[in-house]
């Protein structure tokens, strides 16, 4: 099994659709999107930046062979920070360090586009093994959620200018 990681190109927008709704219909509770909304969607808008590349959020694949078997996407936002989001890796994919090689490599790319920037992400609170995945990577717990309830979530962020590869 030969694994690799890269940006999706504009033509694998339809295949990165495909694997999102996959993602929503296997495990509901871990995304703050509804499978049976997101059906009736007739374009995504990760699927337009997809389309034209946009510098500011970028989806990352990956594969093994040709075959997309996960997603993560980046999106920068204000005051040099940035967010995960959407992270998936196929179910039969699972457990075989797919998903750390494909977050090592948002976070990479991340770095390259935005040198110092601070990158944060949420993980549902019964999602244990994304959780201590972040944690395996250098993401620590947000502290202050700034008078914010817990909406059963836990955030979490990495300063990249700190990052040792």
């Amino acid at each position: 099994m030969n694994i690799t990681y890269r940006v999706l190109l504009p033509h694998e927008s339809k295949n990165y659709r495909i694997i999102r709704l996959e993602s929503l219909e296997q495990f509901p509770e871990s995304f703050g999107a509804v499978y049976q909304e997101a059906l009736q969607i007739e374009k995504f808008r990760m699927e337009y930046d997809i389309e034209n590349q946009t510098q500011d959020r970028f989806m990352m694949g990956a594969f093994s062979d040709d075959e997309l078997i996960g997603i993560c996407a980046f999106v920068k936002e204000e005051n040099h920070t940035g967010s995960i989001y959407q992270m998936y890796v196929k179910e039969n994919f699972q457990g075989k360090n797919i998903g750390f090689g494909l977050i090592q490599a948002v976070t990479g790319e991340a770095c390259e586009r935005f040198p110092g920037i601070t990158i944060s992400l949420e993980v549902t609170d019964k999602n244990e093994k994304a959780y201590n995945l972040y944690r395996k990577i250098g993401f620590t717990d947000v502290i202050d959620t700034g008078g914010k309830e817990n909406s059963g979530n836990t955030q979490l962020y990495l300063h990249t200018a700190n990052k040792l590869d």
